[in-house]
């Protein structure tokens, strides 16, 4: 499956911005949500190829909303990278088992980025 649509889950206008300006300039088509409400609203609106997820936001965490997501079986096969300032090793393990199928921390490096998207190509 190659990765073209992207959802992009951030409480933080500013991560949303570089993200999103980072991702379109490589010619992904990304769909933005700042909290875990508006995240499902977008999903139920249409399905993404991959979903970047932050942890801490207000409401649902992004710890919640990922295994929310995955447990979900609309939602199969859509991998979620958790993009979190969090970088403790138990933060990572954690987010695994919620469901994500990667880890990366902020601020981006946006070629660890875009090689960790391209591993589900």
């Amino acid at each position: 499956m190659t990765i073209q649509k992207i959802l992009l889950v951030d409480d933080s206008k500013t991560e949303l911005h570089y993200l999103t300006d980072l991702l379109v300039k490589r010619g992904y088509a990304v769909r933005t949500a700042e909290n875990g409400e508006e995240a499902m609203r977008r999903l139920g609106e249409e399905k993404p190829d991959l979903i970047l997820m932050d942890v801490v936001m207000p409401g649902q965490n992004g710890f919640q909303l990922t295994r929310a997501i995955t447990r979900d079986p609309r939602f199969t096969g859509v991998p979620v990278i958790m993009c979190t300032s969090k970088n403790q090793e138990t933060d990572k393990v954690w987010g695994m088992r919620q469901g994500a199928r990667d880890y990366i921390v902020k601020p981006v490096n946006a070629e660890e980025l875009v090689a960790k998207i391209h591993a589900f190509d």
